[in-house]
Formats: C-alpha cells, sequence, structure tokens
C-alpha cells in the first residue's frame, strides 16, 4: 500500500456527518491524478478523477475542486436568499432549486476554467480533464445536493442495502441501457468530463438524507475494481467511529483486486445511527 494511504489524519466533522478519505495510486500507475475534499465550512465533500497524463490529471482534479468550492463559497450569501431576478414578483421560494443551480453554476465555472486551461497551453491535443462527483449540504439546508461528471461514483447505505445514486457518463454505460451487449466499449470511455469541451451538462440531484446513513464518493479504481457485494458489506460491517478504517479496507480490497488505476474512498456519516 502506498505510504500516503498510511497517513491517519482525523476524520472531519460537517453540519451534520463525519467524513473521512483516502487515495491511493495503486500498484499500477506510478502518478495519483485522484484528489478529494473534504470542506468542513461549506459541507461540502467531493472526489475527481484527472486524466490527461500526471501533469495534466493532477492538475485537472486539484484545479476542478477548487473551482468548485471557490464558487460555492463566492455563492453563500447568494444562496440564501435565492432571488430571481427574472421573476421579481415570486411567492414560492424553492431552496433545493436554488442550490441545484448554484452546484451546476459552479460545475460550469469548473469546466470553463479547465477549457480555457486547455485552449491557452494548446492542450487540445492531449486535452486535460477530470471527472467530478460529489455532495453539498447547503448552509441552513436538511437536504443533500449531489452533482455528478463522469464515472465517478456515489453510493448510499440504507437500511442494510447500497445503492448507486450516481449514473457512469461511460459509452459502456450506455451500450448496457440500450441493450447493445454485443461489442462493449471499453469501460473507462468517458462521455463527459470536465475540461474537454466547452460545454457540460451534469447531473445535479437533491436528496433527503436520513440519520445513519453512509455515503461512499469513489473514483473506478475503487468501484471498478471491487465487486457492489464487498463495497455493501464494508459498508454495513463499519461503525461511526472507524470511518478511517473502512476506507483503507476500501482501499486495500482494490489493490488485492489488482489496483490497476488510482483508488480514491471517502466516507460521510451521516448523524444517528
Amino acid at each position: 500500500m502506498n505510504p500516503d494511504t498510511l497517513i491517519r489524519r482525523a476524520p472531519i466533522r460537517l453540519a451534520a456527518c463525519t467524513a473521512f478519505g483516502l487515495t491511493d495510486a495503486g500498484r499500477v500507475r506510478r502518478d495519483n491524478q485522484d484528489r478529494f475534499l473534504i470542506d468542513p465550512a461549506l459541507n461540502l465533500v467531493a472526489v475527481a478523477d484527472g486524466m490527461g497524463g500526471h501533469a495534466f490529471g493532477a492538475r485537472a482534479s486539484a484545479t476542478a475542486l477548487d473551482c468548485i468550492a471557490t464558487r460555492l463559497a463566492a455563492d453563500a450569501a447568494h444562496t440564501g436568499h435565492c432571488d430571481d431576478p427574472n421573476d421579481p414578483d415570486a411567492t414560492v421560494h424553492d431552496a433545493s432549486a436554488c442550490a441545484m443551480r448554484a452546484a451546476a453554476d459552479a460545475i460550469d465555472h469548473a469546466n470553463a476554467t479547465l477549457h480555457a486551461m486547455n485552449l491557452r497551453e494548446r492542450l487540445m491535443h492531449r486535452a486535460m480533464g477530470t471527472t467530478l462527483t460529489g455532495i453539498w449540504q447547503p448552509a441552513g439546508s436538511a437536504r443533500l445536493i449531489s452533482f455528478h461528471v463522469g464515472d465517478s461514483r456515489l453510493y448510499r447505505y440504507r437500511d442494510g442495502a447500497l445503492v448507486q445514486l450516481s449514473r457512469d457518463q461511460t459509452l459502456y454505460q450506455q451500450a448496457l441501457e440500450s441493450g447493445a451487449v454485443e461489442h462493449m466499449p471499453p469501460r473507462n470511455m468517458l462521455l463527459q468530463a470536465l475540461g474537454p469541451l466547452p460545454s457540460i451538462a451534469p447531473a445535479v440531484e437533491v436528496h433527503a438524507w436520513l440519520p445513519g446513513d453512509r455515503y461512499l464518493l469513489c473514483s473506478d479504481g475503487l468501484h471498478g475494481e471491487v465487486p457492489h457485494g464487498e463495497l455493501e458489506a464494508t459498508l454495513g460491517t463499519m461503525t461511526p467511529h472507524d470511518i478511517a478504517g473502512a476506507c483503507a479496507r476500501l482501499i486495500a480490497l482494490a489493490l488485492d483486486a489488482g489496483g490497476k488505476d488510482n483508488i480514491t474512498a471517502v466516507i460521510a456519516c451521516f448523524d444517528g445511527g
């Protein structure tokens, strides 16, 4: 296991949950292009899996996470009021819709930043980019906003079952859903990523969390190596006081399965369980 993975930081306390994450380069790749963010000031947890070679992939994932956090922080005061300038007489205040717009705006900002870097530095022949998956609980809100681009994943463990909340934006997933299974494309061929194209269509959703919920955010280096049942068992047997241990066990499972890619696992345990 990569020495960086063995560093035992303390779990981080957010408004309604405690979170912890680990990342590892794996057994094959020399460099780690995965990055993750746990921001207690914003109640934000996110994972990004960069692409384009180490110098570009690591930069892309780190830049995307920084852009998301910076834009959400800048918009915090606005999202608290959520006035629609196009509808000044509106009487219905939908905080969730407002937060979804703020998240989508932050993702657009991150994509525009990375795309401009690709154009400015003439990187389009090997454009850097990144996946992005996260959950955000806006200040004063009882709900979670999830956002997703690419094939990193968001899972929720509740009542003994692990459910995948995100949908992989890949040619492989598209082929599965269309029934075209005779000649399946590689699993890692992305339909969307931040950076390569001037516009994207992120998946942004609202979720009601319940006491005891456990959310897992991970790169494909984990979910591509470890079967769903083993992920479920790890989330099911962990305790809220052993988040770091559960993350370490997930990383170890992916390494034992081959560790062909960078591996990142972040778990957020919500209060009450």
